[in-house]
């Protein structure tokens, strides 16, 4: 049907897939790491004490001692291209883009700081998207990762008038073209080392013990996808041990053990002497992956009498991860587009 003259030019008909991930300062800075903390350290999804005890801390204490030391290890791993974590996400969703070409459009954002979730969401809306997949590329749920982007999503959702029909990308911590993903690109990165590893260490991000008790599904997440590994492994290579551990404990409350680090010094101790560790809780190698495994973790390592150690990197926007992405996209895309 043709439009009446006087309608205004409305672009409809198409589907969009929203790429989402935690997010990253502007710039390795003591100004920008500020302003990045302050934003994440201040949703309740993330630190769940009461606003009225925890913000006093956070204003008086942490913003004033914390962005000096993350704005210097964040200056150990920017690149050319700013934040590994932006310009990974940006990379993967122009390749998923490619990949799905005309059937939608795909632009990415990051639940904390910039581009913001809103914001691509209105570009989508605005290029003419009638529906759209939102994909936080969290293979765990946690409510500190999942639920806020999905928090987010509401909050856009609440403030808009026209809004699309909505899919959200589920937990994919056991889907198997993730766990195949991740055994074939661990796998080929190990075979380009000059050494045999004896252990694998596989580091997740911790969360605070109470979680686990409060009912958050991201501990059993987490140890579900080692054990799947660890099946795919006993096969693959016979004799290597796996462990998994986790890391980026933050606060004095009790977090998930055992901890990498202390993880890391122990084997070492104990006369473990080559080890790899890989971060299958993160889609995109950032500061947790580049600056405190393979930097840190290395000299933890050394220091107690390591003497080979190799930190994988994670499925980025490489072909494994990406066939991975694509198959789980338009498996959740089924019946928007071909």
């Amino acid at each position: 049907m043709e439009r009446p003259a006087d309608h205004p030019n409305v672009l409809t008909g198409k589907v969009g897939v929203l790429v989402v991930n935690l997010g990253t300062p502007d710039a390795p800075d003591v100004d920008s790491v500020k302003r990045y903390l302050k934003e994440f350290l201040s949703d309740p999804r993330v630190v769940e004490i009461p606003r009225l005890i925890w913000q006093p801390i956070l204003r008086g204490i942490i913003l004033n001692t914390r962005p000096k030391k993350s704005a210097h290890a964040y200056s150990q791993v920017w690149s050319e291209d700013g934040s590994p974590l932006a310009a990974i996400t940006k990379a993967q969703a122009r390749a998923l883009q490619e990949r799905l070409g005309d059937a939608a459009i795909v632009r990415h954002a990051m639940r904390y700081q910039s581009p913001s979730m809103a914001k691509e969401l209105d570009a989508l809306v605005a290029a003419g998207c009638e529906r759209i997949l939102v994909a936080p590329l969290y293979p765990h749920y946690s409510g500190a990762t999942t639920a806020s982007a999905l928090d987010a999503l509401a909050d856009w959702i609440k403030l808009r008038r026209r809004v699309p029909a909505l899919r959200t990308l589920p937990p994919y911590h056991d889907d198997p073209a993730y766990i195949g993903a991740l055994h074939a690109d661990m796998t080929r990165q190990m075979a380009a080392l000059d050494f045999a590893p004896e252990l694998l260490l596989l580091s997740y991000h911790g969360m605070p013990e109470r979680t686990l008790y409060l009912g958050d599904p991201y501990h059993c997440h987490c140890q579900k996808t080692s054990r799947l590994l660890a099946e795919r492994f006993a096969q693959s290579h016979p004799g290597l041990r796996l462990v998994t551990t986790f890391q980026s404990r933050f606060g004095r409350a009790k977090w998930l053990e055992p901890a990498t680090d202390a993880v890391l010094a122990v084997e070492a101790e104990k006369g473990t002497k080559r080890v790899v560790i890989a971060a299958p809780g993160f889609s995109a190698d950032c500061l947790e992956t580049l600056e405190e495994l393979a930097i840190r973790g290395k000299e933890d390592f050394e220091a107690a009498g390591g003497t080979h150690f190799a930190a994988l990197e994670c499925l980025n926007a490489g072909p494994v991860g990406m066939d991975m992405l694509e198959t789980m996209a338009r498996r959740e895309l089924a019946g928007w587009i071909e």
